[in-house]
Formats: C-alpha cells, structure tokens, sequence
C-alpha cells in the first residue's frame, strides 16, 4: 500500500503529541511507518500499520490501546473517534469510527 493518507498521518501525528518517554519511541515509529493495508466498515476504517525490522520498540510488551483524538468531519453530524493499537511495542493498526454509528464518507 505504501503512505499514510492525510487523515491518518494527521490523526497519529495528535496522538503521539507529548512529553512521556513511549511517545519519543512511538513518533520514531512514525516517522517510518506505512500503510499496508485499508479497510472501511461502512461506519470507520482500520488502516493495518507496518512498522520496519529495527525501528525501536517499546519495551513493555503487553498489548496497548489509546486514542484521544476526536474529529469533525464533513458530512458526520457526531464526528469521529481513533483508537491506535500497538502490539509487542509496534504500532500495528489505526482505527477510524463514527460517534453515532453514522456512514462514513467516502472522502
């Protein structure tokens, strides 16, 4: 697949926002992540991340669910939500969704 798209790299880059030393690690992982594959519900999407051999991780293992970025977007009354998923300290997947169960756009 390749790049992130707008959102997506926008949406990461607001998540990793701020001082606590598992971010400096995650926007390393950033910096060199892609996109290897797209997927849209109907009402969000998944965007699976691959992250290269030898990009650091974080150290603790266990598996980590965050997001704290909520968004307006056109044509969604409620906006929208992210979650970032991060297994054995890699970022392994972004998920988009509606708040109120609404379509998803198609742009």
């Amino acid at each position: 697949m390749g790049e992130l798209n707008e959102l997506e790299a926008a949406v990461l880059d607001k998540l990793l926002t701020g001082d606590h030393p598992a971010l400096v690690i995650l926007r390393e992982q950033r910096r060199r992540v892609r996109a290897s594959k797209r997927e849209y519900s109907g009402v969000g999407f998944f965007t699976e991340l691959e992250v290269p051999n030898g990009t650091p991780r974080l150290p603790n293992s266990r598996p980590i669910r965050f997001g704290d970025v909520l968004a307006d977007i056109d044509g969604m009354e409620h906006g929208a939500g992210f979650v970032l998923f991060i297994d054995d300290g890699l970022m392994t997947m972004l998920e988009g969704y509606s708040n109120a169960n609404e379509s998803w756009p198609e742009r």
